[in-house]
């Protein structure tokens, strides 16, 4: 196909995606109030993790306060540790359909929030009694930028220090970026989800288009941001080389990300339900073959084999494999991989996660 006939199909297609994308929000936003929905601290306190189960051994010095919260119940086969969430808000109106929020918040996806007021005395206690440099997690149980005129208040208690950073999990695009490209705040992380295109068609139909994420991520990089990208879940569609391929080289033409995270799906019992109960595309589920601590998962083989070509692709073309990590995976993966890991240790927040080339 000429290049000029291709070019015309993209265009086509983005249209498409954006009209799709515009009649889901509208059809969101029916019944919905217009004033923010705020939650009380002690009812976001009450918010579980659907796969928290087993506790490892010892405990964090402080136990977190309410907003301020330490997650550090990972089952012991998993090659993760210990992170700090910030409970600014939960839910998400993206409503992609693997979401695991689902599972968290017992179906209910419309966006909650904290006081601000509460969450800046939060921080406060935090910052006094959290001793070692620390990645607070803003988008664990949501989406980091749904609400960037809340976001940016919190983001300015971070800049008032130098010790603690927040790291801003997201899947949107340039038009909540704004507040960020007003003021490098360099005590901020920024990271993008970004999924190739046909996954994002298909399970990903309310958010931002990738392109439209590696636009927004571009731009933040470009100020002077630690900007981070992670491609997870990698779903193995037909093509899936191909697709992910792709990707790795859009993201590599726009911008050098800092860090770049891998994963693949994850079906805890409880996304898989109330993801049923939600109504939504429950395609994603089909490639489940095995078990994990961590809910359902591909069979290991594929896993491994979805590692090892994004690693080789990545360092095809000269990016650090030491920026590289997977999340959320077994130890057996680990070490079937040949990659050094610190058991308890998290490895997308955590200490060895705190630097950049950009915060050095």
């Amino acid at each position: 196909m000429p290049i000029e006939n291709r070019k015309k199909h993209r265009e086509a297609a983005l249209k498409a995606w954006e009209t799709i994308k515009n009649k889901k929000r509208e059809k969101a936003a029916r019944n919905t109030k217009k004033l923010t929905s705020l939650i009380a601290p002690y009812r976001i306190q009450k918010v579980k993790h659907p796969e928290m189960t087993v506790s490892r051994e010892g405990e964090p010095i402080w136990k977190g306060n309410r907003i301020v919260v330490p997650f550090h119940k990972t089952p012991s086969t998993i090659a993760c540790g210990k992170f700090w969430e910030l409970r600014w808000a939960y839910g998400c109106p993206l409503d992609c359909s693997y979401c695991y929020l689902r599972g968290a918040t017992k179906g209910r996806m419309k966006p909650q929030y904290v006081k601000t007021a509460y969450v800046l005395e939060a921080l406060d206690e935090a910052f006094c009694k959290i001793c070692e440099p620390t990645i607070f997690n803003a988008g664990e149980l949501s989406d980091a930028l749904m609400n960037p005129f809340l976001m940016a208040e919190i983001v300015k208690k971070f800049g008032n220090q130098h010790k603690h950073k927040i790291y801003l999990l997201t899947k949107f695009g340039v038009k909540n970026v704004q507040f960020l490209l007003d003021n490098l705040n360099k005590q901020v992380i920024c990271a993008w989800s970004i999924n190739a295109f046909p996954v994002a068609k298909l399970w990903e139909k309310s958010a931002p288009s990738p392109d439209e994420r590696i636009e927004a991520a571009s731009q933040v990089s470009k100020k002077g941001y630690d900007t981070r990208v992670r491609i997870d879940p990698i779903f193995p569609i037909a093509g899936w080389k191909t697709h992910y391929n792709n990707l790795v080289r859009q993201i590599m033409s726009s911008f050098r990300p800092d860090r770049i995270i891998l994963g693949t799906p994850r079906g805890l019992w409880k996304t898989i339900k109330y993801a049923e109960k939600s109504g939504v595309d429950m395609s994603w589920t089909q490639f489940f073959r095995e078990d994990s601590g961590w809910g359902k998962k591909l069979a290991f083989r594929q896993r491994e084999e979805i590692y090892r070509f994004l690693y080789d692709r990545l360092d095809s073309m000269g990016y650090p494999l030491s920026q590289v990590s997977i999340c959320k995976e077994t130890s057996d993966m680990w070490k079937a991989l040949g990659l050094p890991f610190t058991p308890g240790l998290c490895n997308c927040y955590g200490s060895k996660a705190f630097y950049s080339n950009k915060s050095k």
